[in-house]
């Protein structure tokens, strides 16, 4: 993938590195840029947690941020990135999380999602993605990897 290949070639040319911490796309976004050969050189690694146990015990996100906001917030994808940083001492960090289908979650329509970035710059983003799940799963990958590049620039 296209992106995939000119974000690992800028990370690798700044001497930075990334991780990911993926809700819906369920290690996607790290299979696609561990798919760039080289990648080994700026990518440290990757967690799923798809569930909201997996988010509070395993990444550390605060219950009272899943509680008042829910699993499908640009909160929680704010704190993910944040926490994600820190477990793998990363300069960067792309978090995902959101709604990819069949049905709805916390009264998030099918297509909602937020995904965040976290490092010297910090960002996110509210997308109200349309198509199925393969392609809502795609098109926050994609928009991971640009808000990224963003971030960068």
């Amino acid at each position: 993938m296209k992106q995939a290949d000119e974000l690992i070639a800028a990370l690798r040319r700044r001497g930075e590195s990334v991780c990911t911490v993926e809700s819906l796309t369920g290690g996607l976004l790290c299979a696609l840029l561990t798919e760039v050969p080289g990648a080994s050189d700026v990518v440290r690694g990757g967690i799923v947690a798809y569930s909201m146990s997996a988010k509070r015990d395993v990444v550390g996100v605060d219950e009272q941020t899943l509680t008042t906001h829910g699993a499908v917030s640009e909160q929680v994808a704010g704190e993910l990135a944040r926490r994600a940083r820190d477990i793998f001492g990363s300069t960067w960090a792309i978090a995902t999380t959101g709604v990819a289908g069949p049905a709805t979650q916390e009264g998030r329509p099918v297509g909602t999602v937020f995904v965040a970035v976290s490092g010297p710059r910090t960002a996110a983003v509210a997308l109200s993605l349309a198509g199925d799940r393969q392609q809502i799963r795609t098109q926050t990958c994609v928009a991971g990897m640009r808000l990224l590049r963003d971030g960068m620039e």
